[in-house]
């Protein structure tokens, strides 16, 4: 009985992938850190909406500088989310699937979702 043939490149270390590849991975990433930041968005919607005490919580919470660091992630993650999932809706329209506009687009979307976020940091942290 033959022994199956296994794959050779199972060490995910030395694992090349291009630019499109990275961002379809990312875009799953940001997707989930999206879904586990909701029970900390309705906790402190909640607490914020449950007392005057609560909302002081809330805000101090958020003020601090690890609270901070926290929303600039989810604010990355929330807009390279965003541009991705346009990009993959060009995709299944066929725009842009070939090598060349498919590593283009892909460039955009880390550049957009980067620049947009250093903006934002930069609103955040002064």
């Amino acid at each position: 009985m033959k022994t199956p043939i296994r794959p050779v490149y199972l060490d995910l270390v030395r694992l090349h992938l291009p630019l499109p590849g990275w961002v379809s991975i990312l875009h799953r990433v940001s997707g989930v850190l999206l879904f586990l930041a909701l029970p900390v968005g309705a906790w402190a919607l909640s607490a914020s909406l449950a007392s005057e005490a609560g909302f002081g919580q809330v805000v101090a919470a958020a003020a601090s500088p690890a609270g901070k660091v926290l929303a600039l992630g989810l604010v990355w993650a929330a807009l390279f989310h965003f541009l991705a999932g346009l990009r993959h809706l060009a995709m299944d329209a066929h725009w842009g699937v070939h090598r060349v506009p498919a590593r283009r687009s892909s460039l955009a979307v880390v550049t957009a979702s980067t620049v947009l976020t250093l903006a934002l940091a930069g609103c955040l942290f002064t």
